[in-house]
């Protein structure tokens, strides 16, 4: 097992295992990295969802694969809580509203306003509730080691959202729609699922099918030469 990032302060026990790392010919790596473009960019926010279920064990795997995220230290300091009880739903859209409306009202700006237009997004939050999965993600300032004490995580926000970015993908992969819900605060997440003041909220992500008829906005992702540098 490797250990990134910095090193922890609890003792583990590591077992050093052989690496085992599959060589692919040029061409299988080209032809993998555009199978894989050509999914991703196909990737869509959506805000409209069905209430149809999603099969038993799907949901439950792609949280395995964001498990499998690196992280400070390997503390893997998230945890997710996934929701499917309609009363605790409709707990987190009251809640969640109750902050869009003061977002809208008065936390704002007006240039924030004007970029947000576009995307149709207002105070109303249906699909907290329509949806039939939200998974609440927290990360971890400290956690409990295996012989009980607390131990400090190592950067837990960058390393939830590596872990959040493995879950979108994966959701994408086998078929789920997706949207990221960022309330502020979120601290109302922690009341209502129970989770401790040193897990903050991080993100609130919307899980399930389209809507019949959904419908998205077009939009334009950037260029290659616009958001990256090449040294060679």
């Amino acid at each position: 097992m490797v250990v990134e990032g910095q090193p922890s302060k609890t003792v583990f026990k590591m077992d050093q295992t052989p690496l085992v790392f599959e060589q692919l010919s040029e061409q299988e790596m080209q032809s993998r990295a555009t199978c894989l473009w050509e999914l991703l960019s196909s990737r869509r926010t959506i805000r409209d969802f069905s209430d149809r279920p999603i099969p038993e064990g799907v949901l439950e795997r792609c949280l395995e694969i964001a498990n499998t995220a690196p992280s400070g230290a390997n503390l893997q300091p998230w945890h997710f809580s996934v929701i499917k009880n309609p009363q605790i739903k409709k707990e987190i859209r009251d809640a969640a509203q109750a902050e869009e409306r003061a977002f809208y009202q008065s936390r704002a700006s007006a240039q924030w306003l004007e970029t947000l237009k576009p995307l149709g997004t207002d105070t109303h939050k249906p699909f907290l509730e329509t949806a039939p999965a939200l998974i609440a993600i927290f990360q971890k300032a400290t956690q409990k080691t295996p012989d009980n004490k607390t131990s400090q995580t190592y950067y837990p926000k960058e390393s939830t959202g590596i872990a959040t970015g493995f879950l979108i993908a994966s959701l994408h992969q086998v078929g789920l729609a997706c949207l990221t819900h960022t309330p502020s605060p979120m601290g109302f997440l922690n009341k209502i699922l129970g989770r401790p003041a040193s897990e903050k909220p991080f993100l609130l992500l919307v899980v399930g099918f389209p809507a019949e008829n959904c419908q998205v906005p077009h939009i334009h992702r950037r260029d290659l030469e616009e958001l990256c540098d090449f040294f060679e």
